[in-house]
């Protein structure tokens, strides 16, 4: 590709045609603020309207400012970012933007972490000099989003990240002029639309126009009831971004020191949620080696290839676009809603705490955990298996608000039984982690034989759809895998089509998988954040003493006790579920209109 040059601040620069002025003045160190613009090269995505124009800068030989977010580079242009009609259009702009806006900051769940709210204080903003009506739009509440509109600033983020990206169309822009909002279609609940609460919108929003719905409160309230017992059970992508709310390096497991200060929140028990993923992988493996075994006598009834099932987003995104295909997901419930059936039989059994008194608080990186939990089929007699999902960023703010000084905590280990997990319940926070697991032990489970290199390389990575062929002692069995629900939707028409030959397929919601998920520490739409977690969780991973699943003890003692073996007719009951058709569940409320 052909190079230009160019002059931005009087600095010479060197770039590809096609480069945005924006990106020209990034590789130099030139800050250009933005609202709109959003950029993650390693999993293409971005976000260009131009539409804010806070970017806006001087161009040699053209009247008016440009937007540096959609100008594209050209030889010999003469660029100022910084000259005083830049500055003062860059305040003005911020001014008319904020005039429509909720002073609401004290109370805003955004607060200290909005990127309008520090604009306005890198430019001076200390007064608004323009006045009016203000935009009013209801709020929609569900059980994992809320959208508070009023806040909304037409960046158009969460509309590539949901249409784009996941190409789940839940959100776009409606009417025109000053009613102009990003909503549902026909203004409808995100609980009626094709919504799948990845969160990803949510990770996005540089306000608080888009927040997950907070269940500190909640679970403030079971600790203060002497009255429950609450344990904690905590996902592996968590350990992996937790740190960075108290000033870790990005991609610092901060493991120990959270089980401490959830012991300090009061918990009466912290487990892993790395155990249930181990169960998980117990379950599921059997599930991939029989429907592999039925397939190769001969059976033409089996349904391959089997999908991975740890995802709620997924589950709703195939339930309501796929319909037709809900047979051939994997059955195993996802690790949170494992270890929330385990505990609430298992565990309450062996303390002596009735079901309805035992409280189950998981620590997810995800947003559509919360209303995973509130699914009906995973409650008993209207008692939740799992009664509060809150996400990282929840948990950050219960330490913080606890007074308790992250940093100087000494680490814990978590509690047993349920405590104890395997590297391969870990990796299941990265994309390509779940599959990775599962062939750890389904390996073994089928040839007998010991896995010597139980690091397949081949199924890690960012790409956005991978595949591999792992060679089972002579039996190919070949893998996919997928990140992002566009992606995911390829392969599913695929499926469809007759062109997909896989035996196994992973797919996860989220960029990177866990790791990017919709509640975790805002990444600001730098794809190195999610590296960084990623190695970390591979970096535990090698440094576990066990890592196989089936190598788990206690796993094998609540089988051993309790749930007989994989797919026994308890462990069906307990660990596994049935998936729905919702594509006619997406309902208009025509009073709204």
């Amino acid at each position: 590709m052909k190079n230009i040059q160019l002059i931005i601040d009087n600095k010479a620069v060197e770039v590809a045609e096609g480069t945005t002025i924006l990106e020209a003045a990034q590789k130099v160190g030139i800050h250009i603020p933005a609202l709109c613009h959003m950029k993650m090269d390693d999993i293409n995505i971005e976000n260009r309207p131009g539409g804010c124009r806070i970017c806006s800068v001087e161009v040699k030989g053209k009247r008016n400012l440009s937007p540096a977010c959609a100008t594209k580079c050209l030889d010999g242009m003469e660029v100022k970012t910084n000259t005083i009609r830049v500055i003062h259009a860059r305040r003005n702009i911020l001014e008319l933007i904020i005039s429509d806006h909720p002073y609401e900051c004290l109370t805003c769940a955004k607060s200290g972490q909005c990127e309008l709210q520090t604009m306005a204080q890198d430019l001076g903003i200390r007064e608004i000099h323009f006045e009016g009506e203000k935009s009013t739009y209801r709020e929609d509440f569900s059980k994992a989003i809320i959208r508070d509109m009023d806040k909304c600033i037409l960046c158009r983020r969460c509309i590539t990240m949901c249409s784009d990206f996941q190409t789940v169309h839940a959100l776009s822009a409606v009417e025109r002029g000053f009613e102009a909002v990003v909503s549902p279609a026909f203004h409808m609940d995100l609980n009626e639309s094709s919504c799948t609460f990845c969160g990803q919108c949510v990770a996005v929003c540089p306000t608080g126009a888009l927040s997950e719905a907070d269940y500190s409160k909640d679970v403030i309230q079971a600790l203060a009831n002497p009255e429950y017992t609450v344990i904690a059970q905590t996902a592996p992508a968590v350990r992996a971004a937790l740190g960075e709310s108290f000033g870790y390096p990005v991609g610092t497991s901060v493991t120990g020191q959270m089980v401490t200060a959830l012991k300090n929140l009061g918990f009466d028990y912290v487990f892993d949620t790395d155990f249930a993923a181990d169960m998980t992988i117990m379950e599921e493996s059997a599930e991939l080696l029989e429907r592999l075994t039925r397939h190769l006598e001969g059976d033409k009834t089996v349904k391959l290839p089997i999908l991975t099932s740890c995802c709620p987003a997924w589950v709703r995104f195939i339930e309501q676009n796929f319909p037709d295909m809900k047979e051939i997901p994997s059955t195993t419930r996802s690790p949170q809603q494992i270890f929330g059936a385990i505990a609430k039989s298992y565990f309450a059994e062996k303390i002596g705490v009735p079901r309805e008194k035992l409280i189950v608080v998981s620590i997810m990186p995800c947003v559509a955990k919360k209303y995973e939990c509130e699914r009906d089929e995973f409650k008993v007699d209207g008692d939740p298996d799992v009664n509060f999902s809150i996400t990282t960023r929840e948990l950050a703010r219960l330490i913080k608000i606890s007074n308790i000084d992250f940093k100087q905590l000494e680490p814990s280990e978590f509690d047993q039984p349920l405590g104890e997990s395997t590297g391969a319940g870990l990796i299941f926070g990265t994309t390509g982690g779940v599959i990775e697991a599962a062939t750890r032990t389904a390996y073994e489970l089928q040839t007998g034989k010991k896995l010597e290199n139980i690091d397949f390389e081949s199924l890690r990575g960012m790409d956005a759809i991978r595949s591999a062929t792992v060679d089972f002692d002579g039996l190919p069995i070949k893998i996919g895998i997928a990140h992002g629900l566009g992606h995911a939707r390829k392969l599913l028409e695929e499926i469809q089509e007759g062109r997909c030959h896989y035996h196994a397929i992973e797919i996860m919601s989220c960029p990177g998988g866990c790791i990017g998920g919709g509640g975790q520490p805002f990444h600001h739409n730098k794809t190195s954040i999610l590296l960084e977690r990623q190695k970390a969780i591979y970096s535990e991973d090698k440094q576990m003493k066990i890592r196989k699943s089936h190598e788990n003890a206690s796993v094998m003692k609540v089988y051993e006790e309790f749930l007989g073996h994989p797919l026994s007719e308890k462990a069906e009951h307990l660990l596994h579920t049935s998936y729905f058709d919702r594509s006619s569940q997406i309902t208009i409320d025509d009073s709204e209109m």
